[in-house]
């Protein structure tokens, strides 16, 4: 089953980025300390070299999974997003009905979400929740904290 993804051009530049370094300076570095412990005798007895062959198992789990992100990728046409609803993309501010606070967030895919710059993933409980809404609809979203609800004030690309 292939999880496709859609990322805009910068997220899905800085995931081709991160798998190049992990490919480049990841595996160099690994090789490194492989070639250290290596050097200090019998491999039977050394932690260092056991330590070393299991980052690289780590280091090349990790690179077949960005691979394969990367692979099920798909860059978003923004030119054919609707922008009366909530999509991916979407700058939405709403308004908690519980406590009239007004929080602006763009929904974005879950490997570029990132709280502190306002970016929420689509895939995340008040990400879903929002998706497909417009102006004016109240989102009911259940939260691990309880269920909140939500007023769409606005909605932006």
């Amino acid at each position: 089953m292939s999880n496709i993804s859609y990322y805009t051009a910068e997220g899905l530049q800085k995931l081709k980025a991160e798998l190049a370094e992990l490919k480049t300076k990841g595996r160099a570095g690994v090789a490194r300390q492989l070639a250290e412990a290596r050097d200090k005798g019998d491999l039977s007895e050394n932690a260092e070299y056991d330590a070393a062959k299991d980052a690289q198992g780590h280091l090349e789990l990790k690179i077949a999974k960005m691979e394969e992100i990367v692979g099920n990728a798909r860059l978003i046409d923004e030119s054919g997003l609707d922008a009366s609803k909530a999509l991916i993309l979407s700058k939405v501010k709403i308004k908690n009905l519980k406590n009239n606070m007004v929080l602006d967030y763009t929904l974005v895919a879950e490997e570029e979400a990132n709280l502190a710059t306002g970016k929420i993933s689509v895939k995340s409980p008040i990400g879903k929740g929002l998706l497909g809404k417009s102006v004016g609809d109240v989102a009911d979203i259940t939260v691990p904290a309880g269920k909140l609800q939500f007023e769409i004030l606005e909605i932006s690309r």
